[in-house]
């Protein structure tokens, strides 16, 4: 089994740091200077290092930089002067898994010990692809995404995760979970803009009995949930103004007040966030306090859009058909090879949310197993052109010009046309509708659905 390499130059530090590592029944070793450190690193196994910021020569930042790059299975805290959030910040984006503030905090320390010493026991050797199972693709931008989230979730710093709507953004947030030491404990997801401004101090610090009308019974809040775990807050920058002051006071010091009560309870929780908000234009329009983007912006995570993945497609598309054909209790559902061409070439603006959209409802559309590109029925700026050709083979088919109506959106604009070309193919086909179907190159399903979707009678 590893010790602990303790490195600073002040005795009394040394010595309880000493005697509180002992009494977890671990052992250790000391240093007081980096050199020392160093050789000691060589020669000795380490299971962790905790150093001091300021040492007789050099910095500790250094040397936090050094452990990260050649003896990357080490975890790092250091250990800073009380209230220096920047040297603290600054050591967790060089690679620390934690900080720590003089006068050091024991409860804290003992704490970050534990979760520092379970990356041992965690798949930190494992590959992304292993360690990552849920996160789906093998495009060049996600295996960056999942090597990024394999260095990060061994570390305790806050992480903001940046990406569109639809793109994945709590997929990434468990990812970092479930490949860290925390991935025992619990996983709170949060909405901030989905919770009222009036309830935001209750759900987020809990409240007790008798705090307000309606609090019958004591209740713990988001943060005490998390304890021990990771508290995810999604679309953070929804937070008003109000709320990022406590919350941003919670993750300083590391403790929650519930409403109606006079104490305050210490929590142990990783802050993992997430916006489709550019959070820096946030801060710059006064619409997001400036300390608090420090305070979560310390790792920064860009999740790529579904365009600039498009070679993952065919693999989510027959992942989440497998799951929705078991869902259904059908048979396996493929996609025809017009099908997946139509997918290539749409440009998703709702992401992978809106794949699982298109066909969960294509199933419901496809008939014989197979789902055919008409029943995707992408919308009609991709759609559309293919019916015109397949409607309107002949160059002399003029009947079906229009013209952009001010204040007509592009969307309502081709569903006009759409509906004048389907009305037009019924009314040649005496209003037989598989005879149009067959015409407009459609499963009769499709046009059924089609002609509830654009009211036509």
């Amino acid at each position: 089994m590893g010790q602990i390499l303790i490195v600073d130059d002040e005795p009394d530090i040394l010595e309880l740091l000493s005697i509180t590592i002992k009494r977890m029944g671990l052992t250790c070793i000391t240093a007081e200077t980096i050199t020392q450190a160093t050789t000691i690193l060589e020669q000795n196994p380490i299971q962790l290092c905790l150093t001091d910021m300021r040492l007789p020569d050099g910095s500790g930042l250094d040397f936090v930089s050094h452990i990260s790059k050649n003896f990357s299975n080490i975890p790092v805290v250091m250990i800073t002067a009380y209230g220096s959030t920047d040297v603290a910040i600054k050591a967790m984006k060089a690679g620390a898994f934690d900080f720590l503030s003089k006068p050091v905090d024991l409860e804290k320390l003992r704490s970050i010990i534990k979760n520092a010493l379970r990356l041992g026991t965690t798949a930190t050797n494992i590959e992304p692809e292993q360690a990552l199972p849920n996160i789906l693709g093998n495009s060049d931008a996600l295996l960056r995404l999942k090597s990024q989230i394999s260095k990060v979730a061994r570390s305790h710093a806050p992480v903001f995760i940046h990406g569109e709507s639809g793109s994945g953004k709590e997929l990434v947030a468990r990812g970092i979970h479930q490949a860290g030491p925390r991935t025992s404990e619990p996983f709170i997801a949060v909405n901030c803009g989905a919770i009222p401004s009036e309830l935001m101090e209750s759900e987020f610090f809990g409240h007790k009995k008798g705090a307000f009308t309606g609090a019958h019974s004591n209740k713990e809040g988001f943060f005490q949930a998390a304890h021990g775990g990771t508290l995810f807050l999604d679309e953070v920058a929804d937070l008003p103004l109000v709320m990022q002051v406590k919350l941003l006071r919670a993750i300083q010091e590391n403790t929650v007040r519930p409403v109606g009560s006079e104490k305050e309870i210490s929590v142990d929780v990783r802050i993992l966030s997430a916006s489709h908000k550019d959070l820096q234009k946030e801060v710059q329009d006064k619409n997001f306090r400036e300390d608090l983007f420090y305070r979560l912006d310390v790792i920064n995570l860009q999740v790529p859009p579904l365009r600039e993945r498009t070679s993952d497609i065919p693999l989510l598309a027959q992942h989440i058909l497998s799951k929705l054909s078991k869902s259904f209790g059908l048979p396996l559902i493929h996609l025809s090879q017009a099908a997946s061409d139509a997918l290539d070439d749409y440009r998703f603006p709702g992401n992978i949310r809106e794949l699982e959209n298109i066909l969960q409802r294509a199933i419901t559309l496809s008939e014989g197993g197979a789902i055919e590109a008409e029943d995707l029925n992408l919308k009609a700026t991709t759609q559309t052109p293919t019916l015109i050709h397949k409607l309107s083979p002949e160059p002399n088919n003029t009947e079906l010009k229009h013209e952009l109506k001010h204040g007509q959106s592009l969307e309502d604009y081709l569903e006009d046309i759409e509906r004048t070309m389907i009305t037009k193919a019924l009314e040649e086909c005496r209003w037989n509708k598989t005879a149009a179907a067959e015409k407009l190159g459609m499963s009769f399903r499709s046009i059924r659905y089609r002609l509830k979707k654009l009211n036509i009678d």
